[in-house]
């Protein structure tokens, strides 16, 4: 299902939007949170492709072609490292990645591997190669399944460099990407409070559902706030001059996890199992939303936040 949707979205333009810093980006992150409000698993994927599109075009790799869905494989761990090696000018790569969204249905993706001298490159490859192998998964969640995250083997696969090494976490906009994801985030929690919504307009509603629907409307509204504060700032400040877009990034994913887990924990609150037991997509949007958020590193990231605060106070 969420292939197929990605696909819809991608043969009828939903994911044509506009690049991040091009003045547009406001529009770019509202695109972003309405897929989500769609479908949470299908927008995390259509997130990454068009980050990949942004990556490639800052820097200066070949724009992807029409009917071709890219994913962003980046994620590391200790016990699955993908090598990179350069022959003649050309590059091929050896070994496992790990936390693959979309390992089955994307047809091409952008990699993260170590090369020779331990630096970070970024890659462009074809993912229906037959030299990469999209593993057995070991996912055990009902959250986010449907984004067919997995492993993905490498075995001498021909690679495209994009960019110069460690590029891709250098650039600004790695931190204008991250926003697009917090973008999503809203979207989804604004779904997942729907119920309650709905139920302040109703007969049942009472003193405390509409005390958790404040709660949860005034946490929607202060990420949708400073999704727009952020882009305006992106816009003016492209290139990160003023070193603020980190900063940036993590206020707006801070207040959007907020916001998401106000949806959750106050729209289970308010309205008992009720939902969660007789409505199953509303069930599968709070198991994929509560998943999501999880590529947040909670108070790593708020301690990282706290530094960068501190030092413009």
């Amino acid at each position: 299902m969420t292939a197929g949707l990605v696909k819809h979205w991608l043969e009828t333009g939903r994911l044509e939007l506009p690049l991040p810093a091009s003045g547009r980006t406001a529009e770019r992150w509202q695109g972003l949170a309405l897929l989500a409000e769609e479908d949470i698993v299908a927008a995390r994927i259509a997130e990454a492709h068009v980050d990949a599109v942004a990556i490639l075009d800052e820097l200066g790799g070949k724009p992807p072609d029409p009917g071709q869905l890219w994913g962003v494989w980046a994620a590391e761990a200790p016990d699955a490292t993908l090598r990179a090696a350069e022959a003649g000018g050309t590059f091929t790569l050896n070994g496992t990645k790990v936390w693959c969204s979309g390992a089955g249905f994307c047809t091409h993706a952008l990699v993260t591997a170590r090369l020779a001298d331990g630096t970070r490159g970024l890659f462009a490859v074809s993912a229906l190669d037959a030299t990469v192998k999209a593993l057995p998964t070991t996912w055990w969640n009902a959250g986010m399944a449907g984004s067919d995250t997995r492993p993905v083997q490498f075995t001498n696969t021909q690679a495209v460099a994009v960019g110069d090494p460690d590029g891709y976490l250098s650039r600004p906009g790695f931190w204008h990407g991250a926003i697009g994801v917090a973008a999503c985030w809203l979207g989804g929690a604004r779904r997942v409070a729907e119920p309650l919504y709905r139920c302040a307009g109703s007969q049942s509603a009472d003193a405390y559902s509409l005390a958790h629907l404040g709660a949860v409307d005034a946490a929607l509204a202060a990420g949708e706030a400073m999704l727009t504060t952020a882009a305006a700032h992106v816009d003016a400040d492209p290139f990160d001059r003023t070193s603020t877009a980190q900063l940036l990034a993590r206020r707006v994913r801070g207040i959007a996890e907020h916001a998401a887990d106000e949806a959750i924990t106050r729209t289970g609150r308010a309205l008992g199992p009720g939902p969660l037991c007789q409505d199953g997509r509303h069930a599968q949007r709070v198991a994929d939303l509560t998943i999501y958020i999880r590529q947040s590193h909670a108070e790593r990231d708020l301690a990282e936040l706290g530094h960068l605060a501190g030092q413009r106070h």
